[in-house]
């Protein structure tokens, strides 16, 4: 008779966890790719509503920090948002030869928009599991996201605004 699997054991999560990362990052780096392809440019720049409707305006090289992107892709990207009228560029307060970028009620509206379209594919993907399979899921990736946040350096950490982002 052939033995029983092993228990699994904290070190065997961790393995499979490990495991897992990669695909997961593999898989969302193929959802992008393909959003992106469908959108072009433009839907590469929204994703950057995100975090100025979390965290409020921000300047240029402060946003391209906060989404470790190059400069130079970022502010193609805000020239975009901003001849979309999705961004405005307004004087910084405390510096006034800088500027800070806010969003727009059109801004607002594109998210709104980008929102929907996310909870409509997350429905299809979801669409077997129950609601507490999906509660408990939220809850234990939502102390994941917290987990990974607090090994960032303090700058890079947005745990402390937690709503979704890009």
């Amino acid at each position: 008779m052939p033995s029983p699997p092993p228990e699994p054991t904290r070190d065997s999560g961790l393995l499979t966890l490990s495991d897992q990362m990669p695909r997961f990052m593999r898989l969302i780096h193929g959802i992008k790719a393909q959003h992106t392809a469908e959108g072009g440019r433009d839907r590469a720049a929204s994703v950057l509503l995100f975090p100025l409707e979390r965290l409020g305006p921000l300047r240029q090289s402060a946003l391209a920090e906060l989404v470790h992107a190059d400069p130079s892709t970022v502010s193609r990207h805000v020239t975009l948002l901003v001849e979309h009228g999705l961004v405005v560029r307004v004087a910084d307060e405390s510096d006034g030869r800088a500027s800070r970028l806010v969003l727009t009620d059109a801004g607002r509206t594109e998210l709104d928009g980008l929102r929907a379209e996310r909870v409509a594919y997350l429905r299809t993907v979801v669409t077997e599991w129950t609601d507490d399979e999906l509660t408990t899921f939220t809850a234990l990736f939502d102390r994941l996201l917290d987990g990974i946040a607090a090994t960032l350096p303090n700058d890079q950490n947005p745990s402390s605004s937690r709503t979704v982002s890009a």
